[in-house]
C-alpha cells in the first residue's frame, strides 16, 4: 500500500469544512452569508493544534474536528472545540452535536 493515504478520516469522506458553511451549520448565523460577513471581518479566532490564536478573515478557511473558535456575539464571548464538521443545517440537537464549549 501507498503511503499516500497516511490518515483515513472517520467521519465520512472529509474532516474538513469551510468555516463560513460551520458557523451556518451549528446554528451560530441564521444564513451563511451573515457567517461569511462575520468572517471577512476578522472577528473569528482560529485555534488549531494549541497553536497562538489567529485572526480569520476568508469565509473559505477549512475548520477540523479539535479546531477551537473564539468570537464575540451579542456581547457574549463564545469559545467552543469543534467535534465535527457536520454534512447540512440540521435541527439544533444535531448542530449542538459539532461543537463543545471550551473552557475560558
Amino acid at each position: 500500500m501507498s503511503a499516500s493515504h497516511q490518515h483515513a478520516p472517520d467521519q465520512g469522506h472529509d474532516d474538513s469544512c469551510r468555516l463560513d458553511l460551520w458557523l451556518w451549520h451549528a446554528r451560530f448565523f441564521k444564513t451563511r452569508s451573515l457567517a461569511a460577513r462575520f468572517l471577512e471581518e476578522g472577528r473569528v479566532r482560529l485555534i488549531r493544534a494549541g497553536a497562538e490564536p489567529v485572526r480569520v478573515d476568508k469565509p473559505s478557511r477549512a475548520v477540523r474536528p479539535g479546531d477551537r473558535l473564539v468570537f464575540a456575539i451579542g456581547g457574549r464571548l463564545i469559545e467552543v472545540q469543534v467535534q465535527a464538521v457536520g454534512e447540512r443545517r440540521g435541527p439544533a440537537g444535531e448542530a449542538r452535536a459539532l461543537y463543545c464549549e471550551a473552557p475560558h
